[in-house]
């Protein structure tokens, strides 16, 4: 994968994931750098499905710093268990959350934000990243999303 990235006309949610899948790892298999890998797997994210925010978190020392995005400022550090990042880093497990606002111990980076999923990707049988994608619209990200975005973390997992 170059500079550009094919998405079908057209496509289906789920067209799209598998579109994109295999030129995800055909960009981050070939590049050893993990924050240009990371980059580019969040500006793809964002271009294919215009989410309203998505990025990493990277554990270090027992927090989880912002590490690439793509959408507006973000909050710098997350504590383990709180909010939606942090839980999905204590809990080990994906995160589909419809309504942010009913989430007990949200953390509102932006108000903007309404609806979110967290996906957390694993080194050596521990958490060491968490992808988080923020939309602006309730109940947004289904069972579909969570499927496709856990075998996008399994690739970020071995290439970064």
């Amino acid at each position: 994968m170059s500079e550009s990235l094919y998405l079908p006309e057209a496509a289906t949610k789920t067209e799209k994931y598998q579109a994109i899948l295999p030129q995800i790892e055909a960009l981050i298999s070939s590049e050893s750098d993990s924050y240009a890998n990371l980059a580019n797997v969040a500006a793809v994210l964002r271009e294919a499905f215009g989410f309203f925010w998505v990025g990493f978190y990277i554990v270090k020392a027992e927090q989880l710093v912002l590490g690439p995005f793509q959408g507006p400022l973000a909050c710098t550090r997350i504590a383990f268990g709180k909010g939606v990042c942090g839980t999905a880093w204590k809990e080990a497990k994906t995160q589909l959350v419809p309504d942010v606002d009913a989430f007990p111990g949200h953390i509102a980076c932006s108000s903007a934000s309404r609806s979110e999923i967290v996906v957390p990707g694993f080194k050596e049988g521990k958490v060491w990243i968490v992808l988080d994608v923020d939309s602006d619209q309730f109940d947004d990200f289904d069972q579909s999303d969570a499927f496709y975005l856990e075998k996008l973390m399994a690739l970020v997992d071995k290439y970064c």
